[in-house]
């Protein structure tokens, strides 16, 4: 497993990713060192769009907004995987044949990557792990706290469950094992949920497809049947969707649900109770941090003073940026994802939710 290692914080996130803003701006003195070659273009290759809708809707926009805001000669060649691993490598290909400088990937397959990152230093080509650790010498990471992310979706399960924890089975639904993340989310909810609940009474793997998730989830309640179930932890929203409705389709009725990534969909059921947390990433520091630190790579900026930690991945020290997520339960919606701006109360809050908005104080 991918381990941060703490240096000296240059202070809070925000702060962090200002500051990165301000250094890829650089000065007028001439003292930027000019990118190789004078290509402006900056690759983004981001992994899916069916399981998570994050990526098309915060991700993209934000990453792009950044890098033309702060290099307005600057261009984004982007291109989106749909879960292909097949396709992200001949995106991949197809940026290093253009002569673009730097890329930031969000691999489909983190660990088929490191060949991608020798080919892309062969010709002078940095790439930026973003949201997912890619493997190989990688020139910086911008992610979330991973297996704090796992920490906390185990213990708001924890905390649904109450004094009923000691004799709840919980069955996990994890990501896919492609995925450095699902590993590191799986670990932190085992931290959270080990010695802490009765017992993990089934565990597979999602593969982050919500079709995966109905087949395990009806796995789960075949083998342990409708009394057996006390709890479900799934990974991302995508995956805890399919186990909602599979419960439905059971008769099985509250049993606590968690997933991740604040999706609407996912909020809105947080609000009538259909599913009892999400896990709110900020997407915009995020995106933030790592456009800035793209332009500061395409400038030839030295990048390693602005990072808040390193990671070990393969024997390499890779200088990261790590934010904190936060839990999402029906008391929290206002107070995170509508007074963090992710949405507006009235993007969620259509006919049909209108009454758990007013319930939930959503406004």
């Amino acid at each position: 497993m991918n381990r941060p290692t703490r240096r000296a914080a240059a202070g809070t996130a925000a702060a962090l990713a200002l500051a990165l803003t301000l250094a890829a701006c650089g000065q007028d003195d001439g003292a930027q060192k000019p990118s190789a070659g004078g290509n402006k273009t900056i690759g983004l290759l981001l992994p899916e769009n069916a399981s998570s809708t994050r990526y098309e809707a915060f991700d993209r926009p934000l990453i792009e907004a950044t890098i033309t805001g702060l290099c307005p000669k600057c261009t984004v060649d982007y291109a989106n995987a749909n879960g292909s691993e097949t396709s992200q490598k001949s995106q991949f290909d197809q940026l290093l044949a253009k002569g673009v400088k730097v890329i930031l990937l969000d691999p489909v397959n983190a660990k088929v990557t490191a060949p991608w990152v020798e080919a892309a230093a062969a010709k002078g080509v940095q790439v930026v792990a973003y949201d997912r650790l890619a493997e190989g010498k990688v020139s910086a990471y911008v992610s979330f706290d991973n297996q704090r992310t796992g920490e906390l979706q185990g213990q708001a399960l924890l905390d649904a469950l109450g004094p009923k924890a000691a004799a709840a089975n919980v069955v996990m639904i994890n990501g896919a094992e492609t995925d450095p993340n699902a590993a590191m989310f799986k670990a932190g909810a085992h931290r959270a949920l080990d010695g802490r609940v009765k017992k993990i009474a089934y565990e597979q793997s999602g593969e982050w497809k919500p079709e995966v998730a109905t087949a395990k989830m009806n796995e789960a309640i075949k083998a342990l049947g409708k009394d057996g179930i006390q709890a479900v932890y799934a990974a991302n929203d995508g995956m805890a969707a399919a186990v909602v409705d599979a419960l439905k389709a059971a008769g099985l009725k509250n049993v606590p649900v968690g997933g991740q990534d604040a999706s609407i969909d996912a909020v809105r059921r947080v609000l009538t109770g259909e599913q009892t947390y999400t896990i709110y990433k900020p997407y915009k520091p995020e995106a933030e941090a790592a456009g800035s630190i793209a332009v500061q790579l395409l400038e030839g900026m030295d990048i390693s003073s602005s990072a808040s930690s390193l990671t070990e991945s393969g024997g390499q020290r890779i200088p990261s940026l790590l934010l904190t997520p936060i839990v999402v339960t029906k008391p929290k919606v206002q107070v995170t994802v509508v007074g963090g701006g992710l949405y507006k109360a009235a993007d969620i809050c259509t006919a049909e939710y209108a009454d758990a908005c007013a319930a939930a104080g959503v406004k």
